[in-house]
């Protein structure tokens, strides 16, 4: 922790709130992260209206934010450059992609002669690359490309995000660290009641009307009490298209809104499992999230946790109606001791390779390399998840210094 201590460490992202989604979620994580080694976290974001509710997660922090110059996206915001040049920062950690918060971190590298982590969390997945293609190329030359040249290491989430940099930008060192999970709660001792809890962002890419459907298909073969919860916040035109989708359904799906802290915390405990059977994840924390309250989950491939299959934790379901209603029935006809042994097995990643402690020297490791301690290492410290070296191609090379 010597390494770090004092170290004025910046974590730049587009927002800081529930607007930016699971990368705020990453961010609040880093912040707690940052404290326990010692270093000063300094978030640096647009300022939006979502802030004034979401602050107080970022307890701890010094936080600096910068007035945003016309529409929502790119998020123009000139005065981020002055943010972090007066919060005189030994390391800039950029937390998201495709934004106007990638121009601000290649002009803070190259001004400052600083180390640049850059965290792309999902956003260089095929899928999201190919959306707005136009768009993307546009930030690829306008700002993207600038700040990729300009960073000492990437940082991801999982092996296949890995590859995903890999392919985008060649000879960066990547280092693959997941998201901690929170502190387990105690073991539990019975099954929880037949619901199951569907936490996190109200978006498409989270496949919410497929999950309803599947619900909906599979609830004859379902204990006759059994409820699918959906907590969660999104745009006012996403809520809407839900809400419009249950009006008919009847009782045994209900909406709750948004669910931080305590109200997080007694889904968890009334939830026999968690369902995310999303098009395309980074890390969710929701998972992790689920893990550690001893709460099995049902999730499709685009979760990137195979360790939750191969470790007993998690079930898997497809991203369509049918798969969905399969992985529903699968799950709810299983009795107590199996689903117990479960539970057992989502505490047991929460506080192993998923751990605070584990996840921190990870972390320690890799801004250390970063800020230039021991130049970059790639030993077992990376081992779970690990390090992955892009290779150099013959042309169009972005080389990290």
């Amino acid at each position: 922790m010597a390494a770090l201590a004092g170290k004025r460490i910046g974590l730049l992202t587009a927002r800081a709130s529930r607007a930016n989604g699971g990368v705020f979620e990453a961010v609040v994580g880093q912040v707690g992260l940052l404290k326990r080694l010692g270093a000063v976290p300094v978030v640096i974001a647009v300022e939006d209206e979502a802030h004034a509710a979401d602050g107080w997660r970022l307890d701890g922090a010094e936080v600096r934010l910068a007035k945003q110059v016309g529409p929502d996206q790119p998020g123009f915001a000139p005065q981020l450059a002055v943010e972090l040049q007066e919060a005189k920062l030994d390391l800039l950690h950029l937390h998201g992609i495709w934004t106007y918060a990638s121009r601000a971190a290649a002009h803070w590298a190259t001004n400052s002669g600083g180390p640049l982590a850059i965290s792309p969390h999902g956003m260089l997945a095929p899928r999201i690359t190919g959306r707005n293609r136009w768009k993307k190329n546009l930030a690829r030359f306008a700002w993207e490309k600038d700040a990729w040249k300009s960073a000492t290491a990437f940082h991801a989430l999982t092996q296949d995000e890995a590859e995903d940099i890999r392919r985008e930008v060649s000879g960066a060192e990547i280092g693959v660290i997941p998201n901690p999970a929170p502190k387990p709660s105690p073991p539990r001792e019975r099954i929880a009641p037949p619901m199951a809890l569907y936490l996190g962002r109200i978006h498409e890419k989270k496949n919410l009307i497929a999950l309803m459907e599947g619900w909906l298909a599979a609830l004859p073969d379902l204990p006759p009490d059994a409820r699918l919860t959906i907590a969660g916040w999104g745009d006012d035109d996403g809520v809407a298209a839900l809400e419009r989708f249950l009006e008919p359904v009847g009782h045994s799906i209900q909406f709750v809104g948004a669910a931080f802290g305590s109200q997080k915390a007694a889904l968890f405990d009334v939830a026999r499992f968690t369902v995310l059977p999303s098009l395309s994840e980074g890390l969710p924390m929701a998972i992790l999230d689920s893990w550690a309250a001893g709460v099995p989950t049902i999730m499709s491939k685009a979760c990137h946790l195979p360790e939750g299959y191969e470790a007993g934790a998690a079930l898997h379901c497809g991203t369509d109606k049918a798969s969905i209603a399969r992985a529903l029935i699968k799950a709810f006809a299983m009795e107590e001791t199996p689903w117990l042994s479960m539970s057992q097995s989502a505490q047991a990643l929460a506080s192993g390779p998923f751990g605070p402690e584990q996840v921190a020297e990870q972390w320690e490791q890799l801004y250390g390399d970063c800020l230039g301690r021991d130049g970059f290492n790639l030993d077992p410290i990376y081992h779970h998840p690990a390090v992955a070296r892009a290779q150099p191609e013959a042309e169009d090379r972005i080389v990290a210094r």
